[in-house]
């Protein structure tokens, strides 16, 4: 009698791959979308004393709009996910780009804080399942040989953004108001969907749905939570350092204001080019880049807490924190998806969920410790207590592949 035969290490069963060892064009398609995500996240911060001055508010009110958008995705990915289990990819895609673009045509026009609130909100939830749909999607249209290198480009999508989008997004709302900006994100994400329903291939026979109860079948997966601590812990340690980075800059290593942006913008240019290297080298060596990133993450941020009064020292260590940071989260989608087995978009969505509880929990530790009176440089030692605990996630996850690969298969 048969054996049930072992399951794959990472993914499903493999697509037909693109044999060129090129990505296929819509994988960038679906990075423009991120960048739109992601930019749409971060340029609040960059214009909430404007948001604040024009709707008469507080900025502590204002940056309620923050707070609520980070809630939508930590609550949207996964439950948009399986709220669409009935829809194919490609109308999920197209229909969390509607409410993207509704979303910001509503903060456009309106001056009730309330009708803002509820927009930035249902923003989310669309960035959210754009976010796990679009990963999975990405890595279908790759094959499963360059499966992390595209998910790897989509990621990298989302960290240009930072680079890119919030700048040119904090520009024009300085030119033409805040409200402009909101504009452009709307104007752009029309033309993402026109390009979503030009380029994103159209679903296959409906063999492929699964209803609630299958999906959420992949959360017995021991992996997969493994896989998600990693994605919390590894995000809330950067993230804990990062809200906080420019009084870091400014009142601890005395760098001048005005070189701030600069400092920034070689934190986002490392980012995107570490997530590009992490997303090639994880289709081979997948843990090997989970247990490295990590471990040079709490180094650097080790670092910054030693050298924190040396200026030149610590704009090093910043733009080597955005090259490594960060830089395994798409990796670490790609894991999640392939242990959700059949149920890879939930998995996907809910590393996005992971990353984002990570942020929210990481920024108020950061915060409560620099309110405790331990100086501002509280953030970078809670950033190394959280980044290094990613460490027993990832090992273990390196040992249980290997465990499973040495395994001899069992005989038919």
């Amino acid at each position: 009698m048969p054996t049930r035969a072992r399951p794959t290490e990472i993914g499903p069963s493999p697509e037909s791959d693109t044999g060129s060892g090129r990505l296929p064009f819509v994988v960038y398609i679906l990075a423009l979308g991120t960048f739109l995500m992601l930019t749409t996240e971060f340029i609040v911060a960059g214009i909430l004393p404007d948001v604040a001055s024009d709707l008469g508010v507080s900025l502590p009110v204002a940056s309620s709009l923050i707070t609520v958008f980070a809630i939508g995705m930590v609550v949207g990915a996964p439950t948009m996910t399986l709220l669409t289990l009935r829809l194919s990819r490609k109308r999920t895609l197209l229909a969390a780009l509607s409410v993207f673009f509704v979303g910001h045509v509503i903060v456009a026009v309106s001056s009730e804080m309330d009708i803002l609130m509820v927009a930035r909100f249902l923003t989310a939830l669309a960035t959210g399942a754009f976010w796990a749909v679009s990963a999975v999607v990405a890595g279908d249209a790759a094959g499963s040989s360059l499966r992390s290198r595209a998910i790897g480009v989509v990621g990298a999508g989302g960290s240009l953004a930072t680079v890119l989008g919030v700048p040119l997004g904090v520009f024009l709302a300085h030119q033409v108001g805040w409200r402009g900006a909101f504009w452009a994100l709307a104007a752009a994400s029309a033309v993402a969907a026109l390009l979503v329903a030009r380029f994103v291939p159209a679903p296959h026979a409906q063999a492929g749905r699964l209803n609630v109860r299958d999906a959420l079948s992949a959360l017995r997966s021991g992996r997969l939570w493994a896989v998600l601590l990693a994605c919390l812990t590894t995000c809330g340690g950067v993230l804990a350092v990062y809200s906080f980075l420019v009084p870091l800059l400014t009142d601890v290593a005395g760098i001048p204001g005005m070189f701030v942006p600069l400092v920034l913008t070689g934190f986002g240019v490392g980012s995107f080019l570490g997530t590009l290297v992490a997303g090639r080298l994880g289709d081979r060596r997948p843990h090997a880049v989970t247990i490295a990133v990590p471990t040079v993450t709490t180094l650097v941020l080790l670092a910054m807490t030693l050298t924190a009064g040396a200026p030149v020292i610590t704009v090093i260590l910043v733009v080597l924190l955005g090259l490594f940071g960060l830089s395994a989260n798409t990796v670490l989608i790609h894991l999640a998806v392939g242990y959700a087995g059949r149920a890879a978009t939930l998995g996907s969505g809910l590393t996005v969920a992971a990353f984002n509880a990570g942020t929210a929990l990481g920024t108020a530790l950061a915060g409560a410790a620099i309110g405790g009176g331990l100086g501002l440089t509280a953030p970078t030692v809670v950033g190394t207590g959280i980044v290094v605990l990613t460490l027993i996630p990832a090992i273990g996850l390196a040992l249980t592949s290997r465990a499973r690969t040495a395994a001899p298969r069992p005989t038919l």
